[in-house]
């Protein structure tokens, strides 16, 4: 038996011997990449030899070999090597990225709904090499490539990737990364159900009250409830009556802003749009806030004997009845009425909405953490309109990947009021994602805020994700060496 154990280590040692050689030839040929080569310099170091143990594949002798080591060694010594993609076919399009390192772990990150992955791709080359950790520096240094709605997709993705990749370095949820909680769950509210049928409505709401816990929901007041009702508008059939506020050319009703399209509610208008308001709040109760939003585009003046018609309902707010840049507007409106009003989820950097908290023309602001600056940059203004005695409530339509982006940050900010879920009722939602701590991720109406978890606590349910791609885009987290390199000077100053 000795015998024999001697001559398999004697055998073991001459693997090994010819491992080594084989991966000092590898590392020095110079077409082997630098990940391939920073990888065999680290199994050198660490003793691992890939014909080791005795009969295991290369991939059981590292997992053996490395079972007690952690993946990610010092934060300090991260870099980041990738930015990959793939686009779930959610709230229409939703690109998930994933930020890699040389240590193995990642971060997960999402460019808002509806905006295009190219947003973050033309990050990549500005972050390459970089400490991931090192979130407010270069969030600095991309924020430039942001703008007002989807444009500012690319730089909140990124930004949320980099805070999952620093908790996860730091081995603490991403809320501690901010300064800590004020919560343990945060409180959803989502929309109403629909049906024209009063007792099958009735059902419905029970079911999301009672069945799903939602504790706060929104309905859609929209002009569009009143194309086929006789004078209820004016200027109807001028725009076709269908008030799509989605699709259309630059000259479509879609495309005009509100004090331009000459539309005005008449009085029939009013009392049928506020009919409606008080059959589901009828139906709702007062315990619950009820929220409105998509009235339609119209100018101010329709907007505040809109909000006069409604405020008998005592609504939570009244969202986005002008765009948001009116800030004048904005204060004029709120001046006229009791109901609170609200707008901001287009809105990026807190830059964008001082004016309107600094005037006080809003009641509450609105900001879609995908578009608002990530993270950080939410909170930030969240805190400076506490400091205003102005609430915070926060708009989503993503996936569960920027869902908890919002839940993190949520917990983390004093003033906040209750987050938005969009797919409510999308069977297959909460399972794109497994929480890393076995925790529910939406339990009876409230987010559970992951109290240990590192980073934003979940990892993609891999296989699940697949089965929601994009028709038109059917990779997963494919390289994408095309954006690796910088080919412009993008400083703002001389």
């Amino acid at each position: 038996m000795k015998s024999i154990l001697k001559e398999l280590i004697a055998s073991n040692k001459q693997i090994e011997k010819a491992d080594q050689e084989a991966r000092i030839a590898e590392i020095n040929n110079p077409a082997t990449s630098d990940s391939r080569r920073n990888f065999l310099r680290k199994t050198a170091l660490g003793g691992i030899a890939l014909g080791g143990l005795m009969g295991m594949s290369t991939e059981d002798t590292i997992a053996q070999a490395t079972s007690k080591v952690s993946r990610a060694s010092k934060p300090s010594d991260l870099k980041i090597t990738d930015l990959r993609y793939c686009i779930v076919q959610n709230v229409g399009r939703t690109p998930i990225i994933r930020i890699d390192t040389n240590q193995g772990i990642y971060g997960l990150g999402e460019v808002r709904d509806g905006a295009d992955e190219r947003y973050a791709l033309s990050l990549k080359s500005h972050l390459l090499g970089h400490n991931p950790c090192n979130v407010e520096m270069l969030f600095k240094s991309i924020k430039q490539f942001g703008f007002h709605g989807r444009q500012a997709g690319g730089v909140c993705g990124v930004e949320m990737a980099l805070w999952d990749l620093c908790g996860k370095a730091y081995g603490v949820p991403c809320w501690q990364l901010l300064g800590g909680r004020y919560r343990d769950k945060v409180r959803l509210y989502a929309d109403t159900p629909e049906s024209d049928d009063l007792n099958e409505f009735k059902q419905k709401i029970k079911y999301r009250t009672v069945d799903q816990g939602y504790t706060w929901l929104k309905m859609d007041v929209s002009i569009g409830m009143l194309k086929n009702l006789e004078n209820g508008v004016v200027n109807n059939k001028f725009w076709g009556g269908g008030f799509s506020q989605w699709t259309g050319d630059y000259y479509s009703y879609a495309n005009t802003r509100h004090p331009f399209t000459g539309i005005q509610i008449t009085e029939k208008g009013l009392a049928e749009m506020a009919r409606v308001v008080e059959d589901v709040r009828s139906v709702v109760g007062y315990e619950i806030p009820l929220s409105t939003d998509h009235y339609g585009h119209f100018d101010m003046n329709n907007g505040i004997r809109l909000g006069k018609a409604l405020e008998k309902y005592r609504l939570a707010w009244l969202e986005d009845m002008v765009p948001w840049e009116y800030t004048d507007q904005w204060r004029t409106i709120s001046d006229a009425l009791e109901t609170p009003t609200l707008t901001g989820e287009d809105i990026y950097l807190k830059e964008g909405f001082k004016a309107l908290i600094d005037k006080k023309a809003i009641d509450i602001i609105h900001p879609d953490l995908a578009s608002s600056g990530g993270l950080l940059e939410t909170k930030r203004i969240g805190d400076y309109a506490e400091d205003n005695g102005i609430a915070m409530a926060m708009h989503f339509a993503g996936t569960p990947v920027s869902f908890m982006a919002n839940v993190h940050c949520a917990a983390a900010t004093q003033n906040f009021l209750a987050l938005e879920h969009h797919s409510v009722d999308v069977p297959w939602w909460e399972s794109l994602v497994k929480t890393t701590d076995g925790r529910k991720l939406i339990d009876k109406g409230f987010a559970t805020v992951p109290l240990d978890a590192p980073g934003l606590g979940i990892e993609l349910n891999e296989e699940e994700v697949k089965k929601h791609l994009n028709a038109k885009d059917k990779s997963f987290f494919a390289p994408t060496p095309d954006w690796n390199d910088i080919r412009s000077h993008d400083r703002l100053w001389s």
